[in-house]
């Protein structure tokens, strides 16, 4: 459970979150809005990145913004970002073991990586290297990276873009079965909303660094006002 408390970010004069508060539950909830309306603020906030003005965020109950970045990765808390991040130099396995090395025992790293690898279908691919992978495999190792080592929290920032509808659609059925059998909330960051509707429970809309509407995901994907301020996105 992520819970928000009267959050807010400040730009100078700008404020990309402003006075949030907010509680998600669900096993998979979307995260959508304009562009502006602050949703990787938010999520740059959980990571650790950018600090708030004010404001308290609590993971599962335990407080998050005391950590820094690395203490939250421990903690539990894994991203992806809109720009895959793989190392070119680095083999699949090698790439997933560079994240095993700060948040699974020495004893257990192989086994950790050797499980993300067969959870995102790339052992066949382990030994590749990354500036050798599609796009499809690269988002699959993002992916890889955040399911090792008994994640609490993933955050998936626009995880399927660039996909053709197929690997969207794989890339979708992975997603779905985190919760169950990583055993992680995922919060999922995208403009299509068709994958939101079809990952996620619960959906947090925000416009302009406010709350907009949070539900469930049908509920606010209807509501008028979420629609008025998604007016020619969708």
């Amino acid at each position: 459970m992520i819970a928000i408390d009267n959050l807010v970010v400040q730009f100078g004069g700008v404020r990309p979150i402003n006075e949030l508060t907010a509680t998600l539950v669900a096993p998979i909830a979307g995260l959508i809005g304009p562009n502006g309306a602050g949703k990787t603020t938010l999520l740059n906030v959980l990571s650790g990145f950018v600090r708030p003005a004010q404001g308290s965020i609590a993971l599962n109950g335990d407080q998050l913004l005391d950590l820094a970045p690395l203490q939250r990765v421990r903690a539990g808390l894994r991203r992806s970002f809109q720009t895959e991040q793989v190392v070119e130099d680095l083999s699949v396995s090698g790439n997933l073991a560079a994240i095993a090395d700060h948040v699974v025992a020495p004893l257990h790293r192989a086994a950790a990586v050797d499980a993300a690898l067969a959870f995102v279908g790339l052992r066949t691919v382990a030994d590749k290297l990354g500036q050798s992978l599609n796009l499809f495999q690269r988002r699959l190792v993002e992916l890889g990276k955040c399911v090792i080592g008994n994640p609490k929290l993933i955050l998936l920032d626009e995880p399927a873009a660039g996909l053709t509808e197929e690997e969207g659609g794989m890339f979708r059925e992975l997603v779905l079965r985190i919760p169950t059998e990583v055993g992680a909330q995922v919060l999922v960051i995208d403009h299509d909303v068709e994958l939101i509707r079809a990952m996620c429970s619960e959906t947090m809309v925000l416009d302009y660094g406010k709350l907009l509407a949070l539900g469930p995901t049908e509920a606010v994907l209807a509501d008028p006002n979420v629609r008025r301020a998604y007016l020619g996105e969708f």
